[in-house]
């Protein structure tokens, strides 16, 4: 079955944006940056005297993160932030793969199944973005993960989870599993939101799932009347709207391997979510690193350009897209990822940090990213 490319599946969803221009909701152009956009907010405040007012969720032990944040503001930032805190849950229920009872493990046990709304939609997604990206993206490699030990928390001796000293796992191993490795042999039924795994392949949508749920928070949040939110599910940034006072969120990228920031990317009703090798690796015996990012055509870790040191930071309409965009640009390489984005280019943009030092800066954001650290290169269309 031929499926359609991102393009045509969330038309309508991914919608570009520069500093240049304010965007409403759904995604309409709302006027310039300049007086029209001070003039909403101040009517904003007029109609709500707690615009200006924080409130803050903190939720712990979630998805495998330690600790999420949300901050809103308003009136109804409260209710949202509740709100907010009870989707989370829900959906780690529904998705974790490491839960009985949820859709993603009834589906691995079963070989397929019926799913429900949040799943089907995910499968359809992962599917749409393993055809555009050439199979970068593949929610079939979960076993792989598991080979590497990549699927549960781990220490090293002094307690920093992440990286501890272990073997990789034997080349036949790797090998073996990859022939069950292939989300193209998923059959997916849209209409009866069912779908059917091939024998011994068992899924995973961790490499989706935290974008999913940032953009379905946000959508919450204004659905509770918020105008201005702050969602940090364990550093994927979703932000709604601008700040209280009609500036825009500025997102830091940390550079987590030398102690400092990357660059500051501004933004307003955007996902920012990166990937990187640093976030859970291990060092071997003979003092190879190896990181969480599995290339699913080799089985091993992506080593193309984009390795441990290396980090891939997506800003997108969309919490979902960015997420696993952030995944399959990192596997692709930079070369390859430069490529994907010119065929993409009003759907995302980027900021690619190689392991040689080397970091590119998508043009669509040109006038909203800063770096104090690195010089880097604008791509162009």
């Amino acid at each position: 079955m031929k499926r359609k490319i991102i393009a045509a599946a969330l038309a309508g969803m991914l919608i570009f944006t520069g500093c240049s221009a304010e965007y409403s909701v759904n995604g309409t152009a709302g006027g310039s940056a300049g007086d029209s956009s001070k003039s909403s907010d101040m009517a904003a405040k007029d109609a709500d005297p707690m615009a200006d007012q924080a409130f803050d969720r903190v939720i712990y032990d979630a998805m495998t993160v330690p600790y999420m944040s949300l901050r809103a503001y308003g009136q109804h930032a409260e209710d949202a932030l509740i709100a907010g805190e009870v989707e989370i849950r829900r959906l780690d229920d529904l998705l974790s793969t490491g839960k009985s009872g949820s859709d993603t493990a009834k589906i691995n046990a079963n070989g397929g199944g019926v799913l429900t709304p949040d799943t089907a939609y995910l499968t359809e997604v992962s599917l749409d973005l393993h055809d555009s990206t050439g199979g970068a993206f593949d929610i079939s490699v979960y076993p792989l993960m598991e080979l590497w030990g990549f699927t549960s928390q781990f220490e090293d001796e002094a307690g920093n989870t992440g990286t501890v000293r272990r073997e990789a796992p034997a080349e036949k191993d790797i090998a073996d599993i990859l022939t069950r490795v292939d989300a193209s042999k998923i059959e997916y039924d849209a209409d009866k939101g069912s779908v059917v795994l091939p024998d011994q392949m068992r899924i995973d949508f961790g490499g989706i799932a935290k974008g999913y749920t940032s953009q379905c928070i946000a959508d919450i949040f204004r659905s509770n009347g918020v105008t201005s939110a702050l969602i940090d599910l364990g550093g994927n940034i979703q932000t709604v709207g601008g700040k209280p006072d009609g500036s825009p969120w500025k997102v830091a990228l940390n550079d987590r391997n030398r102690g400092t920031f990357l660059g500051v990317v501004q933004v307003k009703d955007m996902a920012v979510i990166s990937s990187g090798g640093y976030e859970r690796n291990f060092t071997a015996s003979d003092g190879k690193v190896y990181h969480h990012i599995i290339d699913p055509a080799t089985g091993y870790p992506a080593d193309n350009g984009f390795s441990v040191d290396a980090s891939v930071s997506i800003i997108c309409s969309d919490g979902t897209m960015a997420d696993g965009l952030s995944t399959s640009l990192y596997v692709m390489g930079p070369e390859k990822a430069i490529e994907y984005w010119r065929a993409h280019s009003d759907e995302f943009d980027f900021v690619l940090m190689t392991d040689d030092d080397k970091m590119y800066v998508s043009e669509g954001i040109e006038d909203c990213f800063s770096s104090d650290t690195y010089k880097y290169e604008i791509v162009r269309r």
